[in-house]
């Protein structure tokens, strides 16, 4: 699949939900976002994350390598009321200053990358005692559920699309973690019900990977429309309460070799 989140942008910017306030807290709670601290957002897109911190009192700088998407941010930032500093660069290229950050962040994003590549970056952009956090935040796809329908339809239009059926949770980044010399590795994770009317439903799974990433302008069209027959089919309720799991890793960087 070639997928281009730049053709995602206004649905992305308009449908798409971001972290709760509660993951937030907890990063405050755990000591890894605090006021004043240097953040880095990782595959920021519309700036989801590095808005939230920055609304908390963090100096944040967002990377994206879709330009759509950071001016969607952009303009987001300024309704309301925060400043970011957004670069157009890939997280694979980022040549940022060595220990010029508290916190690094990477939500929703981390399967995206050459993490390998990514994770040699981010220990030695990472000051003394600063934590890197990979976080996600997954539609939950109950059975018998609404999530489970509409992966079903995404995968009739996108075949190809691998990125179905998950539970929200990731083991699996913690062996990479550990093979690349991170240590104090630690996983927290809490599920919540996310209410979307089933207009901002439909726009937001037109922004994901699988849809208007993927597909053409007229298979984005029919698409919507099945949707749309499902919900007001099978499930016509609004707002629609979508099972959600946040879960996610924080480490930090062990001796640099």
């Amino acid at each position: 699949m070639k997928i281009d989140f730049a053709k995602t942008a206004k649905d992305y910017a308009k449908h798409r939900v971001g972290f709760p306030s509660s993951f937030f807290d907890r990063l405050e709670e755990d000591g890894c976002l605090k006021p004043g601290c240097s953040a880095l957002d990782l595959g920021t897109g519309t700036g989801l994350v590095a808005r939230e911190m920055a609304a908390r009192g963090a100096r944040v700088i967002g990377i994206d390598q879709a330009g759509p998407l950071l001016v969607e941010a952009q303009r987001l930032d300024e309704a309301a009321g925060v400043s970011v500093e957004y670069l157009e660069v890939s997280a694979e290229a980022m040549g940022l200053e060595k220990q010029s950050f508290d916190l690094i962040v990477a939500g929703q994003c981390w399967h995206w990358f050459d993490r390998p590549k990514v994770l040699q970056q981010i220990k030695v952009m990472l000051r003394p005692g600063g934590a890197l956090v990979i976080a996600h935040f997954d539609w939950l796809p109950i059975p018998g559920g609404m999530v489970e329908a509409t992966e079903e339809l995404i995968l009739r239009y996108s075949p190809d699309w691998e990125l179905g059926g998950g539970t929200g949770l990731y083991p699996h980044w913690l062996p990479e973690l550990g093979a690349q010399g991170f240590a104090d590795i630690q996983t927290e994770s809490f599920d919540l019900e996310v209410p979307y009317r089933p207009e901002d439903w439909r726009g937001r799974i037109r922004a994901s990977a699988g849809v208007a990433a993927t597909l053409s302008p007229e298979r984005v069209k029919a698409f919507d429309r099945d949707l749309t027959e499902i919900l007001a089919s099978q499930f016509p309720e609004s707002p629609l309460l979508v099972p959600h799991r946040v879960w996610w890793v924080t480490a930090i960087p062990g001796a640099i070799q």
